[in-house]
């Protein structure tokens, strides 16, 4: 009877010993508007992931699962039932995402809050999200189109340009960096020709054209999407010679735009999110290791997202949203030990013997405020064919 019960004993403790997964949702327009750029995005957070389920997982050696739903970018019913699958049938307590303002708005408002689910996103952008109800459940580690607008602004003020068109994706994204632009650029007596939205998914952009071209400009600012209507903009604008010079925003970085449209695009310019230091260079050496390009938009926002959800579950010595949502800029922000790409491992061991940590990452993280980050902007031109950075403002 008492090797029995030492047997039945043993038992229960190795099954005590074996923990559960924490599941972690990933949701990116892996189909849409933006395809050309998630998957560099989805990897990024899948290798903070995997690094630390490489030192040994969270919370006394719990493995982290990704798992991956398509947000489409821009259908919103679509974006709120994937998030949907992965809370109440893949059971995530968190997610990396969603990536375009209008579906992370949406999913913000019908999934997370309801659920209870933390979200960060990498690249919902819009300034109206700042302002979103999210019962403390919603951060991203890009900066808002706010300040995009004015680093934009001030671009074209430092080229000496005074007058250009401007043409906008017709969703939240589009409009909040429309209006954050042109009233930077009104303030600094800029003058705006026309402002006019154009739709996705359209065959023949050529009457929007015909519309900014009578409105003259010396350039056309385009604040879409490089995988659709504003690469349809272009090729519109490049087609009829109505403008031979483009300003873009950060929907409009891609490589792959570059070279669909040959040197159609040289001496044109625009600014994405960036970062460069000591955290950045970490990234960069993770990334090529692992075979992607860690210069397409957004990966290193991605990296941080995951792994700030990861830290903040080991803070707080729970993987509740409950519990772990105020860690997440506990973590982010100082004081307490810097933390840069590939040092996750070495963030989990301080967390769990009681220190502190200040997560610099890949994007010199620093939060600001509800659904807010800090964040700076690489100012680009395009020449032969590629990117060349200016500076970094």
């Amino acid at each position: 009877m008492k090797k029995l019960l030492l047997a039945t004993a043993l038992t229960g403790m190795a099954s005590a010993a074996i923990a559960e997964d924490v599941k972690m949702g990933i949701i990116l327009g892996f189909t849409g508007p933006i395809e050309s750029i998630t998957p560099f995005m989805g990897q990024s957070a899948e290798l903070a992931v995997s690094e630390i389920n490489e030192a040994g997982g969270i919370l006394d050696g719990q493995m982290i699962e990704a798992i991956r739903a398509d947000s489409t970018c821009v259908d919103a019913a679509a974006a709120q039932a994937a998030a949907e699958r992965l809370i109440t049938s893949d059971g995530v307590t968190a997610i990396m995402g969603a990536d375009c303002s209008g579906v992370t708005g949406a999913i913000l408002a019908n999934v997370a809050m309801p659920n209870g689910v933390a979200m960060i996103s990498p690249s919902a952008t819009s300034p109206g999200l700042s302002e979103a109800e999210d019962n403390g459940l919603f951060f991203r580690t890009a900066p808002s189109d706010a300040r995009q607008g004015e680093v934009l602004a001030e671009v074209l003020k430092s080229r000496g340009v005074t007058d250009v068109a401007v043409t906008y994706t017709n969703n939240d994204y589009g409009k909040g960096l429309s209006d954050a632009f042109i009233s930077a650029f009104e303030a600094m007596d800029g003058t705006i020709t026309l402002s006019s939205p154009h739709e996705d998914g359209k065959g023949d952009y050529s009457a929007e054209i015909g519309a900014l071209a009578s409105a003259g400009g010396s350039a056309l600012a385009v604040l879409g999407y490089s995988d659709q209507g504003g690469k349809g903009m272009i090729q519109a604008a490049l087609d009829s010679g109505a403008f031979d010079s483009f300003v873009l925003g950060d929907g409009m970085y891609s490589d792959q735009l570059v070279a669909d449209m040959g040197d159609g695009l040289d001496g044109s310019y625009g600014v994405i999110p960036w970062s460069e230091g000591e955290g950045t260079e970490a990234f960069n050496a993770l990334a090529e290791a692992a075979g992607f390009d860690p210069a397409s938009s957004y990966t290193r926002e991605s990296y941080d997202a995951a792994a700030l959800l990861a830290l903040a579950m080991q803070a707080a010595g729970s993987t509740s949203a409950a519990d772990y949502k105020d860690k997440i800029t506990e973590v982010a922000n100082a004081p307490g030990e810097q933390i840069l790409p590939g040092e996750l491992g070495k963030a989990i061991q301080i967390l769990a013997d009681g220190g502190d940590i200040d997560y610099v990452g890949a994007t010199n993280v620093e939060l600001i405020g509800p659904g807010e980050a800090a964040g700076t902007y690489r100012e680009y031109n395009i020449t032969g064919g590629g990117f060349e950075t200016v500076q970094i403002r």
